[in-house]
Parts: structure tokens; C-alpha cells; sequence
């Protein structure tokens, strides 16, 4: 691949055809399954999973880079000039490289555990506009976060999570060389109240910033993200999201630290730390004197006044962590929340109205923490209310004691593209004289409009199942599988009733359904081999199937499914323990 490599003080001239190789090409094609049916049993050609594609010329170009780098493109470099030379600027094969090319380059040989400090020295590269260094933290030292400062100054994304070998003096140097930066990702870093403050009166453009897990990350530093003090003016004014979880108590004022960030940043929708509903109490109750400190910032009462109302109201889109008592506050700080978590008690419940109350309400997740538990039917009349409005609702936590809940709850929110349960089973009652025989086929009525955009369905159910619940439920799932045509995860978990009917009911349906479904975890549920081998034998594009601790699934069945996908050439990883 070329010649000997010629070095220069200021910069590296050789260049090398491999870019082009990279850039040049269209991809390769890959090679689709169109059989027109969907039988239980029929020619490898039509199996559900796909065959392994063709790789594309680019990625074999990347590979072979990856392969060959430490002793083709960077030996003389590293042998010669990467401790005697610092270069401004480094030209040669790889500035011939499109800058996500060069980014892909580098997270292949980070995960491949074969980029070296002298192959990333070659590949910060002035065209970059993104660059990740999570998966080769341990190299990055702070020679090379001044190397980013100096060449990447066309950067709109950074992460440097885990680099904590940069100190923050240094990664002051980088955020305030990197104007551009629209995300920035510090977590797990050595990111200080000096860094915040430079973060806020540098980065104006910045809209996503992570200091999750920062240890030096105080509330003092929170608030010089958010003002500058010397200056008196707001700092990023363009940040819509913070990320700031497991940040380590650093003396009191966190609430209050939080209440500041969340009245100075005006653009401000998530805000991830454990105190939000704490300060949005605080602010909900008008608690706002006495919050500044010596070092001249605003009151919050200042910075209210400088936002206008009353009322107060923040365009936060996310809410979590929130316990019962506190929906009627958030509700009526950030009217436009369109995301809430919230976790339940075992009294009446009070926070029904508030939710029922947020028009935008898109994404819903409700746990129940006291030790009785609610019953799944008491979520009916929230569901009913907040209708097709939701796209995501996750469950936690509720009593399974009626067996049409589940069903009802599902039919009640036809635009869900996201649904996901941990159930309880209801108590044991006295045992059934004579169980109800099982149909030879279940009925997919149940839910006739079905589910039409679901992509991700999610459901764990540990514990014995009354037969009454038991048949309900599995209707609910073949009617549930049959209609949701844009299915691409299913997890069934730890469900101890027979699903080998409904998958057959399903499989065999007209259409045939799950053609998009990809992945498929059965974890502890109750599925033999005769499942599996209709699932290899349909039309789709499954790729990884889990069938861990399936009692009914056993090691020769496990060998019979792999010599399967071998003698196929499928793209489906099989698990089983």
C-alpha cells in the first residue's frame, strides 16, 4: 500500500490510495430474502433470519486499515518522530478520508483495542466534525487534549466520557479553542467549576452537555455554568439538555443550585439529576429569597422577575423521579412536559389529575413502591384519558388481578410505539376444580385495531398464573402479535405459560406477522424447540433470539439451531444457557 512514508517537522506528505478506495465506491449490494409467503416449514432461501450480507467495499477498506495500522501506517512515526516532534499538523492518507470515516476508523480500533497513542495523533484531523473518544479514554492523555484544542477547531461534537486523564486546566485550553461545539460530553471527567465556567461564557452555540459522575462538580460549578459573575451575563443560552446524575454532595445548596440553572438557562428542556423535583418544588412554592451567595450571583427571585409571569412556568419536556405528592407541582411548573416518570404509593392516588392535565404527555412511565402494590385495572381510566396521545408507557410493579386488564390498557392507546410491563401475578386463590381446556387456535380479536406503530413491546410476568389469567393473557398476545406490523423487539420474560400455540397462531396468520421483528428474548418463559424452528423457518429479519433458562429448550436442540444458522448462512445469534 505505497512507498516508504516522508515526515516533515510541520507536517506528513506521503498519501496513500486508500481514501480514495474508501470514498470512491458506492457500496456493495446485499442480498434480500422476497419470498412471497409465510409457511410454518419452508426452504432455507426463506428463512426468517437473514443470510449474511455481502460487507460493503467501505467497511472492508475500514477493516483492513484497522488490520493493518500500527504496522503499515503508523510504525515510522511511531519509531521515529511521536516523542521528538509535536506537529501543528498532520497530512497524509488519512486527511483523504471523509471526517465520519475518520471517526468510524477510530471506534473500530478503539473497540478493537488496537488504536495506539500514535495512530490517534495521526487522526486528529482538521476536517473532523465529531469525535468520540469513550472507547480509547485510557489513551487520551493531556498532550492530546491539547492536540484536539490546536486541529479540531471545526469539532461540533466532543465526547470525551471516561478521559479522566486530562486535567481541567487542559480541559479548559479544549472548550475554549472549540467555539463550535454544539454537544459535549465531559462525564466521568476531572471537569471543575473552572471548566463549567468556561463551558458557559465559551461554548454559546453548545445545546446537549453531560457532566454525569464528575466528582468535582459542585453547585457552585452549576451555577458558573449558568452565569458569569464577572461579566453578569447568562451563559449558554442555547443548552436544551443537561445531563448531571451521580454528581457527588459537595456541602448543601444542590436544590437550590438546581433551581438556579433551571431559571437562568432559558431553553433549558432536560435537566437529569435526582433534586429536579425537589427545586421544582422550591420554585413551585415561591421560595425565593436568600438563594445567592458571595460570589454575586442573581437572586433567584431576580431571575424569576427576568422570566416573567406569574405564573413561573420552565419549557422542561422531561420529568423523572417524581413521587405522587409532587405531580401538582411539576404539572404546574412545566405545563409542556411531554415525558414524566413517576412512582406511586399504595394510597388513593392523587397525581391522576395532574397527568390527565399535560396536553403535550407523550411518554409515560409509573412504578408502584408500597409493599401491596396497585392493581393494573386502577391504571384504566389514566389510559382511557390520555388515549392516542401516547407513543411510550411503562409499567411497573402493578397487580395483575383482572385478566382483561392488560388487554383493556392495550386497546386503550392504539399510537403506542413503545410499551413495556413488569407485572405481578394476583394472589392464589383456591384451585380450579377442572382448568379450562386450551383452543387449538386463540382468537386474535381481542384487539381488532391492533397496535399499528408499535416497535418495542416489553413483557416480564414472574410467577405462577391463574388458568383464567393464563388464557386471557395469551390471546391478548397472539391478537396483540398478529396486528403490530412494525414489531421490531419482543421481549417475553420469565412468562410461565405455554407460548408455543400462540407463536404457532401467530406464524401461520396471514401476512405473515413479525416480518420486521429483529430482536426476540424469551428469557424463562415457557417455549420449546418447535417455536424456535417455526421462528427459522418464517419470512423476516430476526437477528438475535434469546432463549436463556427456557426450561423446555435443551442442549440438543440448542446444538440442532446452530448447525441450522451455520448451514444457512444466517445473520442470527442464538442464546441459551
Amino acid at each position: 500500500m505505497g512507498g516508504p512514508l516522508r515526515y516533515r517537522r510541520a507536517r506528513w506528505a506521503a498519501r496513500s490510495r486508500a481514501g480514495v478506495l474508501v470514498n470512491g465506491f458506492t457500496e456493495a449490494p446485499t442480498y434480500t430474502p422476497t419470498s412471497p409467503g409465510a409457511q410454518p416449514f419452508v426452504s432455507p432461501q426463506q428463512s426468517m433470519p437473514r443470510r449474511k450480507a455481502v460487507p460493503a467495499l467501505g467497511s472492508l477498506c475500514l477493516q483492513s486499515l484497522v488490520q493493518h495500522m500500527q504496522s503499515v501506517w503508523v510504525k515510522d512515526y511511531s519509531e521515529n518522530y511521536l516523542d521528538e516532534y509535536s506537529f501543528r499538523f498532520v497530512m497524509g492518507p488519512f486527511n483523504d478520508l471523509a471526517g465520519s470515516l475518520v471517526q468510524d476508523l477510530i471506534r473500530l480500533l478503539g473497540e478493537s483495542r488496537r488504536l495506539s497513542r500514535a495512530a490517534l495523533h495521526l487522526l486528529l484531523l482538521p476536517h473532523l466534525q465529531e469525535l468520540s473518544l469513550q472507547h480509547c479514554h485510557s489513551l487520551v492523555s493531556n498532550a492530546i487534549g491539547q492536540l484536539i484544542a490546536v486541529r479540531c477547531k471545526s469539532l461540533s461534537v466532543l465526547d470525551l466520557h471516561g478521559c479522566s486523564r486530562l486535567s481541567a486546566d487542559v480541559l479548559v485550553d479544549v472548550v475554549e479553542e472549540l467555539p463550535l461545539l454544539s454537544r459535549l460530553g465531559l462525564a466521568e471527567t476531572q471537569a471543575n467549576v473552572q471548566v463549567l465556567a468556561a463551558v458557559g461564557s465559551s461554548c454559546r452555540r453548545l445545546r446537549e452537555l453531560d457532566v454525569s459522575r464528575c466528582r468535582k462538580v459542585t453547585p457552585r460549578a452549576l451555577r458558573h455554568l449558568a452565569y458569569d459573575p464577572l461579566e453578569r451575563t447568562l451563559g449558554c443560552p442555547t443548552l436544551r439538555v443537561l445531563l448531571a446524575r451521580g454528581l457527588e454532595p459537595a456541602g448543601g445548596g444542590v436544590v437550590s443550585a438546581l433551581a438556579f440553572v433551571l431559571l437562568a438557562l432559558p431553553r433549558l428542556e432536560v435537566l437529569e439529576h435526582g433534586d429536579v423535583p425537589a427545586a421544582l418544588g422550591l420554585l413551585h412554592a415561591g421560595q425565593l429569597d436568600g438563594t445567592g451567595d458571595a460570589d454575586d450571583f442573581p437572586s433567584l427571585r431576580e431571575l424569576a422577575r427576568r422570566r416573567g409571569g406569574p405564573p413561573l412556568t420552565l419549557p422542561l419536556r422531561r420529568l423523572e423521579e417524581l413521587t405522587e405528592p409532587e405531580l401538582a407541582a411539576a404539572r404546574a411548573v412545566c405545563p409542556d412536559a411531554e415525558e414524566v416518570a413517576a412512582c406511586l404509593g399504595d394510597g388513593a392516588t392523587d397525581g391522576w389529575d395532574a397527568l390527565l392535565s399535560w396536553s403535550r404527555l407523550a411518554r409515560l412511565g409509573l412504578s408502584c413502591a408500597g409493599p401491596r402494590g396497585r392493581a393494573l385495572c386502577e391504571a384504566l381510566p389514566l389510559a382511557r384519558g390520555l388515549g392516542s396521545q401516547l407513543q411510550t408507557l411503562a409499567l411497573h410493579g402493578f397487580l395483575l388481578e383482572d385478566e382483561l386488564a392488560l388487554c383493556a390498557l392495550l386497546g386503550c392507546c392504539p399510537n403506542l410505539r413503545d410499551f413495556s410491563a413488569e407485572l405481578l401475578p394476583p394472589p392464589r386463590g383456591r384451585p380450579d376444580a377442572e382448568p379450562p381446556e386450551e383452543p387449538p387456535r386463540w382468537d386474535t380479536e381481542l384487539l381488532p385495531r391492533g397496535l399499528p406503530r408499535l416497535q418495542r413491546f416489553s413483557l416480564a410476568l414472574p410467577g405462577p398464573v391463574p388458568a383464567p389469567h393464563g388464557l386471557l393473557l395469551r390471546a391478548t398476545l397472539a391478537s396483540l402479535l398478529c396486528r403490530c406490523p412494525r414489531l421490531q423487539s419482543l421481549r417475553l420474560l420469565g412468562i410461565a405459560l405455554p407460548l408455543d400455540s400462540v407463536f404457532e397462531t401467530v406464524l401461520t396468520a396471514p401476512g405473515p406477522p413479525l416480518q420486521e421483528l429483529q430482536e426476540l428474548s424469551l428469557v424463562e418463559s415457557r417455549v420449546s424447540e418447535r417455536t424456535v424452528r417455526l421462528l427459522l423457518a418464517s419470512e423476516g429479519r430476526l437477528r438475535r433470539l434469546d432463549v436463556s433458562r427456557c426450561r423446555d429448550v435443551h442442549r440438543r436442540d440448542y446444538d440442532g439451531f446452530l448447525q441450522a444458522v451455520r448451514k444457512q448462512r444466517l445473520d442470527l445469534d442464538i442464546t441459551w444457557e
